[in-house]
């Protein structure tokens, strides 16, 4: 079975703005999230849906280097990771680290803990929690419990209905034909349909987005997006797929290589829960309409890839180059290593 190894820290987010941790927590959600539908008793059942996962999980590591320092770095010998499983371990860190290192913890209320004597997080950790309530405000009071591995905030047992979908990958080779990201867009376009279905949700937002390598030293800069907003919600993915390519003809500009691209949909809606406005020209839906896209999940999550649309074509020499793939020990038995 895959396991998770997790470093446990306290971190100084004061300098972190709120977009950036929400776009690294939105990654780390879809890893999350999407586990369930590409990992199954230790196999991988949707290489698709696993290789997207593996995306986001390098696009995540690499987001979390730029953020700010955490307290495992100021000190060469932890490596930047700090195994904090031991308590007599997590109270000498706690005694090193000032108490406005604490999450949470900013400059006024600094100012208010140190008058009281608290000067380090863990004579924060060792203040009565009670007190602190009263002096503070109950937001405090689970900074200091949780300072003593007492978790205030419950886990989902339940799953929460996403807020949006993205598919979105690095291109093996760069895009230069407009055919070949037309490819590219309805693969996209497929995958976050097909997980709109498995949400039971309809989304009435589209936003499709590419862009040159921005580290690429050769390639010219270019990066752009467009949206569209349909009159009435749709999981079906032939409508969007029409939406993407009249967005694609927006967007595309000849002369570039293009390195990435992705779509995004938004603005979800239960099935069948939605009231038009006057001016609305609503889509009809038919029963046979929705039988169709899903039979045709049932098909490609049985027998992996079965039928597409045409326009997502067949060769696909922009996917991304697997060859050098570190072998998956934890998630596929068929790469366990073989002793003889």
């Amino acid at each position: 079975m895959p396991t998770l190894t997790l470093s446990i820290f306290v971190s100084n987010f004061q300098t972190t703005t709120s977009g950036d941790a929400k776009q690294l927590w939105q990654l780390l959600d879809y890893v999350a999230v999407d586990y369930s539908g590409a990992v199954a008793d230790g196999v991988i059942i949707s290489e698709a849906e696993y290789a997207e996962m593996l995306d986001f999980t390098e696009n995540a590591g690499t987001f979390l280097q730029s953020l700010p320092e955490h307290a495992s770095k100021p000190w060469p010998k932890t490596g930047g990771v700090v195994d904090l499983t031991d308590k007599v371990r997590q109270r000498k860190l706690l005694a090193l680290l000032p108490v406005d290192e604490v999450w949470g913890i900013g400059g006024k209320l600094t100012k208010r803990l140190q008058q009281l004597g608290i000067n380090t997080a863990l004579q924060l950790a060792d203040a009565d929690p009670e007190y602190i309530r009263q002096q503070f405000s109950v937001v405090v009071e689970r900074t200091v419990r949780e300072l003593n591995g007492e978790s205030c905030i419950a886990l989902e047992e339940v799953v929460p209905t996403k807020k949006q979908i993205v598919s979105s990958r690095a291109f093996g080779e760069r895009i230069t034909d407009k055919q070949q990201m037309g490819e590219a867009i309805s693969e996209y376009i497929s995958r976050a349909c097909k997980k709109l279905r498995q949400e039971q949700q309809t989304a009435k937002h589209l936003t499709v987005f590419l862009r040159t390598s921005p580290f690429s030293d050769k390639d010219a800069p270019y990066s752009a997006s467009r949206s569209v907003e349909l009159d009435t919600p749709s999981s079906d993915t032939r409508i969007f797929l029409n939406k993407a390519m009249q967005l694609l003809d927006g967007l595309w500009v000849n002369g570039y290589r293009y390195a990435k691209a992705g779509v995004m949909l938004a603005d979800f809606f239960d099935i069948g829960v939605y009231q038009p406005s006057l001016f609305d020209d609503p889509l009809a839906v038919k029963e046979s309409d929705q039988k169709l896209m899903q039979l045709i999940d049932q098909l490609n999550t049985k027998h992996t890839k079965t039928i597409w649309f045409a326009s997502q074509g067949n060769k696909q020499e922009w996917s991304m180059k697997r060859e050098l793939l570190s072998p998956a020990y934890t998630t596929n038995w068929r790469e366990l290593p073989v002793a003889r």
